[in-house]
């Protein structure tokens, strides 16, 4: 009941004018947001980079509804290669294809895509497309092989294992080898296409990232790059140490090199867990979010951990 609420209110423009008016509701979501500039983002990245982990950093927002803010979206894509460059930070880029104009003109948003991924091989690293709702995974992934297919290899996917679908997804893009960020979900879907209980979705996990694991085997099990910016083909994007437990326990089984599975986390969550994960010498990545578009992003973390909503409460009562 509060998953479903909180969604709906990440999603609410008239909530999200309520709540961005109030001070400390920043405060309480700087704890998940690097900041609100790109130069914010980058500094956080350098702390996480000094204990040996890399990171993706994104520029917060999604679902532009004209030309203009999509080209705007990807301009501030290119800047955030640029500032890569010129920080010599270990992070590669995530994107939203809404944002990007999808929801506009597919062939607009290809077309931008495009200019991103030429950009990023020049500088040798690496573009990861964020999974959003079901609406939109179709199209997310046919994007994905259009890209392929016009020679970028330089490019990803996440998958959301809660989707029935996942399982057929998966064996497909394994057939390219590709590098797979595999979360939960973050999203409301629809009983009919989405497994309703949290033992299912966690069950499906094991076999998606065992699939994945597999997949690297065949194809060589490729490492993360030194310079932190190309991932291994299995991402296991979960803060559930049983999800972490089962890849790491499959992958010893099936000899995959530690260095070919890399586990990866929300910037401010479980801080304890990606250190020691470091420690014992495996890839950790931390997705950075920064920008003004805080709010929906925000709200969805409460959803996925509702206890955080009692850290939103105090602040409340502290502003």
């Amino acid at each position: 009941m509060m998953r479903s609420l909180l969604i709906y209110l990440s999603k609410a423009a008239w909530a999200r004018r309520i709540v961005t008016r109030w001070s400390f509701a920043w405060r309480a979501a700087s704890r998940f947001v690097a900041g609100e500039k790109l130069e914010d983002a980058i500094r956080v990245i350098g702390v996480l980079n000094a204990k040996g982990i890399n990171a993706t950093l994104d520029h917060l927002g999604e679902h532009t509804y004209n030309l203009a803010d999509a080209q705007r979206a990807t301009q501030d894509v290119l800047e955030m290669i640029a500032a890569i460059d010129q920080a010599k930070v270990r992070v590669n880029v995530s994107v939203k294809l809404t944002q990007l104009g999808m929801a506009v003109d597919k062939e607009v948003c290809a077309e931008n895509l495009t200019t991103i991924l030429k950009k990023v091989r020049e500088h040798n690293s690496f573009v990861r497309f964020d999974m959003e709702d079901s609406p939109w995974v179709d199209a997310t992934l046919d994007l994905y092989r259009k890209m392929r297919l016009d020679g970028f290899d330089n490019v990803g996917v996440a998958i959301q294992s809660y989707l029935f679908r996942s399982e057929e997804d998966i064996r497909q893009l394994s057939l390219q080898g590709t590098r797979v960020r595999l979360c939960k979900g973050a999203y409301k879907e629809p009983a009919h296409i989405a497994f309703p209980k949290k033992r299912a979705v966690d069950a499906n996990y094991d076999l998606l990232i065992e699939m994945l694991i597999d997949c690297s085997k065949k194809f060589d099990s490729p490492v993360t790059g030194l310079d932190g910016k190309i991932p291994p083909i299995p991402a296991v994007a979960s803060h559930d140490p049983k999800r972490i437990e089962h890849a790491k326990e499959y992958a010893q089984n099936v000899s995959l090199p530690q260095k070919a599975l890399e586990f990866q986390m929300l910037y401010g969550i479980r801080r304890d867990l990606q250190e020691q994960l470091a420690i014992e010498g495996y890839p950790v990545r931390i997705y950075v979010p920064f920008g003004t578009e805080w709010y929906p992003y925000y709200v969805r973390r409460l959803a996925e951990r509702p206890a955080n909503v009692w850290f939103f409460i105090s602040n409340f009562f502290r502003k």
